[in-house]
């Protein structure tokens, strides 16, 4: 089965939209590393109507003009891109396709896709927080932002059940930015105070 994996910059309060003043001034080597490992892992990006608009709107013209992104530009060029929209697109950036039927059997579909090597969700919240709620969801790769946004829209929104992450990899960059890769996992045993007040200060 080939993995969901979602890659967000997001701020240390939770923002998922980004705002490129706060963005861009902790975009350094590192950052740059980690999103082309990111990028490596998969051949299918699965994004939503914004983020492919955003996309398709930068990286042709990036390619063609062959500066030094150029060889990203042409890799995501290259990648067939499902499009998860509401309303008939038409593509003018090559390997674009709409996704077909709900987006929940489609992405089910792709991971059992013999021929797909990795699914990439980059950005597109609303994808995200779908396959999250669904249980689709692989792997959960953030870039987190020694920043209070303190305005945006969140990657966790309001709901009734918790999810519950296990870390399975940290990197802390010289910038302050942290990259953490969580992978959805059960609830961990009930416990309350009485459980756990052997572990507490033992005070003076």
């Amino acid at each position: 089965m080939a993995k969901v994996i979602s890659t967000l910059f997001i701020s240390a309060d939770g923002v998922a939209e980004i705002d490129p003043d706060w963005h861009f001034p902790y975009f350094d080597e590192n950052m740059g590393r980690a999103v082309s490992e990111d990028y490596d892992t998969a051949d299918v990006l699965l994004i939503g109507r914004e983020t492919y608009d955003s996309f398709a709107g930068a990286w042709p013209d990036r390619e063609a003009a062959g500066g030094d992104d150029a060889p990203f530009a042409k890799q995501l060029g290259d990648m067939r891109k499902v499009v998860v929209s509401r309303q008939p697109l038409e593509f003018s950036w090559r390997n674009s396709e709409l996704i077909k039927g709900d987006l929940l059997d489609a992405v089910t579909s792709l991971k059992a896709d013999a021929g797909s090597r990795g699914i990439l969700v980059p950005g597109s919240i609303s994808v995200v927080q779908q396959l999250l709620a669904a249980g689709l969801l692989d792997e959960l790769r953030l870039l987190v932002h020694p920043v209070a946004a303190r305005k945006g829209r969140r990657l966790f929104d309001d709901g009734d059940t918790p999810y519950h992450l296990r870390m399975t990899a940290m990197e802390a960059f010289p910038t302050g930015v942290i990259r953490v890769t969580y992978s959805p996992t059960a609830a961990p045993v009930k416990a309350g105070y009485d459980d756990v007040k052997e572990h507490a200060p033992a005070g003076e």
